[in-house]
């Protein structure tokens, strides 16, 4: 059986349709009085809208992974490696802390290695006048040496606590909405593409 068809179901019309892709979206703070959530919840409200994704939430504030390295997997990191694993693209929701990312996101990407292999990453990024984009530079550089293909689009807010309202709409949200949608059309097509390419031939890094 060839991988277009492994990759397909059927409606309920019977006409082929094409399997969902596994989405996790990492929210990449785990400070107090994050302002992360808000993000996270807007940008969940366009995964939900597509039919091309399942997505799964994976939070860096709910994982107790260590900081020193051992031989040893720590207790619980095997269920967020299963779900890293079996993600066909990422989205890394992160703010900005001292021009880069947070430690517990960078705790969370050295823990894992073969989980990122051949697999898109996007970016959501939120912080004060750069919007987080120079935290979003910094981990491209880090996924490239994971072997991971990085989205060019982003979606960034600057000073994103003054854009959203109390129960976290965006007070504009034309141009960040039509940016989330343009991403995840990029990020839709490479996940696909490496999927069916990792179907064909094992990723060797």
């Amino acid at each position: 059986m060839d991988i277009t068809t492994q990759a397909q179901t059927h409606n309920s019309s019977g006409t082929r349709v094409a399997e969902p892709m596994r989405l996790a979206v990492i929210a990449g703070s785990n400070r107090h009085r994050r302002f992360g959530p808000v993000i996270v919840d807007w940008f969940l409200e366009h995964t939900a809208a597509r039919d091309d994704f399942t997505t799964e939430v994976v939070d860096v504030a709910e994982i107790d992974l260590p900081t020193s390295f051992g031989p040893a997997v720590p207790e619980g990191a095997g269920a967020v490696a299963a779900s890293l694993a079996a993600a066909d693209a990422f989205v890394v929701v992160t703010p900005e802390f001292n021009h880069s990312y947070p430690a517990a996101l960078k705790n969370l990407i050295d823990w894992h290695g073969p989980e990122w292999h051949a697999k898109p990453v996007a970016f959501v990024s939120y912080g004060g006048v750069s919007g987080g984009l120079r935290a979003v530079e910094h981990l491209r550089q880090v996924f490239a040496e994971l072997h991971a293909a990085t989205i060019r689009d982003t979606v960034s807010f600057a000073n994103a606590h003054t854009h959203f309202d109390a129960e976290g709409r965006h007070r504009d949200p034309e141009r960040c909405d039509a940016a989330a949608k343009g991403m995840l059309e990029q990020l839709a097509w490479w996940a696909r593409s490496l999927k069916e390419a990792r179907a064909v031939r094992p990723y060797a890094a």
